[in-house]
């Protein structure tokens, strides 16, 4: 359980933000709170006040993580304009764009999954998944049932399906830029989802 919300926003941001620079260093096992707090240069004390544990600091680190890099990928439906196809394409760009800008802390996501494996916080961070993959499957899914009702799409289209597959390009394109610093992973999905929309389109 988080600390209560009376704390200061601004403290427990800089040690959420501290932790992060240390999980991404030395993972989760690897880490320990007195390695954040130095980082944070506060005592360790200080980081209990926020937190109970070094497994509710690392969760929240998740949930800090996700709103920073989420922004531009967790776009609206309504907000992307053009037909279906083309909110399709604006919706990977958005997402795989954002590669450069988070690439140095791709290690967290490694982090991430790993937890969702781990016996200790295993369902905390399984669930979390679910309901982010699940989100974003719905996006895709609620685009590609729109090219459907306009005559874009075929009708005989399985949605949960596309969209499963959809976001699980995107989350392996990253996973290879990370092992591969010359690969692009924006040009590649826009590459990728242009052959799936043909194949989509009636």
């Amino acid at each position: 359980m988080l600390a209560s919300n009376h704390v200061p926003k601004d403290k427990k941001t800089h040690i959420i933000e501290a932790a992060a620079r240390i999980f991404a260093q030395k993972g989760y096992s690897g880490a320990s709170v007195a390695d954040i707090a130095v980082n944070a240069a506060i005592g360790k004390g200080t980081v209990y006040e926020y937190f109970d544990s070094k497994e509710d600091l690392f969760f929240a680190v998740f949930e800090w993580y996700l709103l920073k890099t989420g922004g531009q990928a967790s776009v609206g439906v309504s907000a992307l304009g053009g037909s279906a196809a083309d909110r399709l394409l604006a919706l990977s760009d958005a997402i795989m764009g954002q590669w450069d800008e988070i690439k140095d802390a791709f290690t967290l996501t490694m982090e991430f999954w790993a937890a969702s494996a781990s016996s200790q916080i295993r369902d905390r961070f399984k669930a979390a998944f679910s309901e982010l993959y699940g989100e974003f499957r719905g996006i895709v899914e609620s685009l590609i049932h729109e090219g459907i009702e306009r005559g874009e799409f075929r009708p005989d289209l399985s949605l949960e399906s596309i969209a499963a597959a959809l976001v699980g390009t995107w989350d392996a394109l990253f996973l290879q830029a990370w092992f591969e610093e010359s690969f692009n992973p924006a040009k590649t999905a826009r590459d990728f989802l242009e052959i799936v929309i043909k194949g989509l389109t009636k």
